[in-house]
C-alpha cells in the first residue's frame, strides 16, 4: 500500500522563482531510475521465485518506486515545460535494460542481493534527503522528503529479509561488506548515466557514460552534508552486519566524506577543461 499519493502533494504550491536551475537534470536522471522500479521487481521476482511473501513485497516496493518517479517527472516537466518525461523514459527503456531473464541473484546468493538492496536505498534515502533539505522549492521539497522517506521504509523492508535468509546461508562479515562496496561502486555504472543523458541530452546527441557521470555526480554530490553521509555510513554498517554507531562508524563516514568531496573537485575539474 502506498504511503502517499501524487495528488496529495501540493502541486498548486510550486514556485518557478525559487527553482534551483542545478538540481533540475538531477531531477530528471532520477525520474528515468526510479520509474524503472517495475522492470527491477521482475528481475526480483525471478530470484526469488518459490517466496511468495517477498515477491509480494517486491510488488509492493515497485509501485512506490514508480510513482517516485512519475512525481519527480511531473515535478521537472513543470520546471521545463519545453520537457517530455513520457518521451526520454521511452529512451531510457529503449537503451537500457536489466538481466530479465536471470533466476539467480547477479550476486552469488539471495543474501547478497538483498544485501546490494539495502545499499541502494540507503543511497536514495540520503540523496533524496540532502535534495529536500537544499531545494527551497516547495512542492520538490514535499517530494524530497516524501520519497526520502519511502527509501528508509525500503531499505528495513530488504533488510528484514535479509536477515531472514542470512540464517540459511550464513555469510560472513567480509563478504557482505565486498557485496556492500561492490554495489556502491556500480552508483557510477549506465543506469544512472544513460539516465542522465536520456533526460538531459537530445536524441540526436552521442552518449558519452564519462561526462554523463561526471556530469550528474560534480553537481549531485555538492548537496551532501557530512551529516547526510554520516546517516548513510550507519545504514550500510548495519546491513553488513557492523555496529551502526560507534568509532569504526564515524572514521568510515569522515574518510567517506573527504573522499566525495576529492571526487567532486575532480569531477569539476574535468568538466571545465
Amino acid at each position: 500500500m502506498k504511503h502517499w499519493k501524487i495528488e496529495e502533494v501540493g502541486w498548486e504550491r510550486f514556485d518557478p522563482a525559487k527553482i534551483d536551475p542545478a538540481i533540475v537534470p538531477l531531477v530528471k536522471a532520477a525520474a528515468m531510475v526510479e520509474r524503472n522500479g517495475t522492470d527491477y521487481a521482475v528481475y526480483l521476482n525471478n530470484v526469488f521465485a518459490d517466496d511468495p511473501d517477498f515477491r509480494r513485497a517486491a510488488d509492493y516496493w515497485a509501485v512506490e518506486e514508480v510513482q517516485h518517479g512519475d512525481a519527480l517527472g511531473r515535478w521537472a516537466m513543470l520546471a521545463d515545460p519545453a520537457w517530455d518525461y513520457q518521451a526520454s523514459f521511452a529512451r531510457y527503456r529503449a537503451g537500457y535494460s536489466l538481466p530479465l531473464e536471470a533466476d539467480q541473484s547477479v550476486r552469488g546468493s539471495r543474501t547478497g542481493e538483498l544485501i546490494a538492496r539495502c545499499m541502494v536505498e540507503t543511497g536514495t534515502s540520503s540523496y533524496y534527503t540532502a535534495l529536500g533539505e537544499a531545494t527551497e522549492e516547495p512542492v520538490l521539497k514535499t517530494i524530497c522528503r516524501l520519497v526520502a522517506a519511502d527509501e528508509f521504509r525500503h531499505f528495513k523492508l530488504f533488510y528484514d529479509h535479509m536477515r531472514r535468509y542470512l540464517t540459511r546461508e550464513r555469510i560472513g562479515v567480509l563478504k557482505r561488506l565486498r557485496i556492500a562496496a561492490g554495489r556502491i561502486t556500480e552508483s557510477e555504472d549506465d543506469e544512472l548515466a544513460f539516465a542522465f543523458h536520456c533526460g538531459n541530452e537530445s536524441a540526436s546527441s552521442e552518449y558519452q557514460h564519462d561526462r554523463c557521470i561526471a556530469a550528474y555526480f560534480a553537481q549531485a554530490i555538492g548537496y551532501y552534508r557530512f551529516r547526510h553521509v554520516e546517516r548513510g555510513m550507519g545504514m550500510i554498517f548495519k546491513a553488513v552486519g557492523l555496529p551502526p554507531r560507534g568509532r569504526l562508524s564515524d572514521l568510515s563516514a569522515k574518510l567517506a566524506w573527504r573522499l566525495m568531496q576529492h571526487r567532486r573537485g575532480r569531477l569539476v575539474a574535468r568538466l571545465a577543461a
